[in-house]
């Protein structure tokens, strides 16, 4: 069996274009996570909250984020998408949050073979609205599990391809430590 996080190839066009995979459909209320020694996906919990996920919700593949998991994504497109699809997808943004204590990284995407949002290359060309939506889902969804969530300012596609970068060494290095393993 394929694993998600480890056996996917993340692109050719690192940082700027990467496949992510989808955890979470644009939509839901039901907070699944990969399970990091299967590869399947676990329901961690509904949202406490009366909010849903206002994007399709994943990560890029052979990534290690500051929070040791892998790097998160919002991927922008018309339609729910499934559970465990990869989506090509382009960086327009990035939004950190402080969660827990500790940075946490969303890259902002759009899917590149969705053709209403496949021109955009900036988070600036989305209506001011749709960002206003996600950064306030993120400052919501854990008030009712009596937790804050700080979001700072969404910014532009190039402040995210370091994040990127560092998130595909911080995993390589620690892959050849032999730190992940089926």
């Amino acid at each position: 069996m394929t694993h998600p996080w480890h056996d996917v190839t993340p692109g050719d066009d690192l940082p700027r274009t990467f496949q992510a995979v989808i955890e979470i459909p644009m939509g839901s209320s039901i907070k699944y996570e990969l399970d990091k020694s299967t590869g399947l996906l676990r329901l961690d919990r509904m949202l406490y909250s009366a909010v849903y996920y206002p994007a399709n919700y994943g990560f890029i593949p052979q990534t290690l984020a500051e929070d040791d998991d892998a790097l998160d994504v919002l991927v922008m497109c018309k339609e729910s998408v499934a559970p465990l699809t990869l989506v090509n997808a382009r960086a327009i943004g990035l939004m950190t949050m402080i969660d827990s204590g500790k940075k946490d990284h969303k890259i902002l995407a759009v899917a590149l073979d969705d053709p209403e949002y496949n021109n955009v290359t900036e988070v600036a060309e989305l209506p001011t609205h749709r960002m206003n939506q996600l950064r306030r889902f993120f400052q919501d969804y854990k008030m009712l599990e009596g937790k804050s969530v700080e979001v700072n300012t969404i910014q532009e596609a190039s402040t995210s391809w370091p994040i990127i970068e560092e998130a595909l060494e911080a995993y390589s290095t620690q892959r050849r430590k032999g730190f992940y393993r089926k």
